[in-house]
């Protein structure tokens, strides 16, 4: 079995109903809610539209339980959301289609959204996750990953899995940038795509 098939199998039996019962369906555990996702959702969407960007293919990469899906189904209505899930457990209960960021393909997608997820990859995977998605995203991409700053200084520890791989900001962007260019508040655009930011407006 390969290293990605070997991680891919691991992070599946990890993400099962104990996990996200603890970090999302628990209000004393859970590391976010509703209303912080709506928002998140609101920010995105609204950047997209800013910026002229059409969205009729969405991938959310990691999806979780779907917190952003529903904003995004009101928000940007005219766009086919495929929510990308490692877990057995989450797939057979939402629908998800069940796959690793290392290594999937599909069609180029508008918008694609890592919400959390690289943090879980070691180094090489992580890179290659960032690679994959170069091709998977067309448009725009937003993006977050927990950093070692982060755990440090911003997160609420109680709260957040520490079982992760802990990097810099700095690891992250080097990566993007081969196919991104940065505009800010974790969004992303892809570089050649023919969409239009003003230089104040860039990260």
């Amino acid at each position: 079995m390969s290293r990605a098939g070997s991680t891919e199998r691991a992070l599946s039996a990890r993400f099962n109903r104990d996990y996200y019962r603890q970090f999302y369906f628990d209000g004393r555990s859970a590391v976010t809610s509703r209303a912080e996702m709506r928002a998140r959702a609101t920010l995105i969407a609204g950047y997209v539209q800013h910026i002229g960007c059409p969205v009729t293919r969405l991938l959310d990469a990691g999806c979780g339980i779907g917190l952003l899906r529903a904003p995004f189904k009101r928000l940007l209505p005219k766009a086919e959301y495929t929510g990308l899930e490692v877990s057995e457990y989450l797939c057979q209960r939402y629908g998800w289609t069940q796959g690793s960021l290392t290594n999937f393909r599909a069609r180029p997608f508008d918008l694609v959204v890592c919400y959390d997820v690289l943090q879980y990859l070691d180094d090489r995977l992580a890179a290659q996750a960032i690679a994959n998605l170069g091709r998977l995203c067309r448009g725009v991409l937003y993006i977050t990953a927990l950093t070692k700053h982060d755990w440090l200084e911003n997160c609420d520890q109680r709260r957040t899995d520490p079982d992760v791989h802990l990097r810099t900001g700095e690891w992250y962007r080097k990566r993007l940038l081969k196919s991104f260019r940065p505009v800010g508040a974790g969004l992303w655009i892809r570089r050649g795509a023919p969409l239009v930011t003003w230089e104040m407006e860039q990260g």
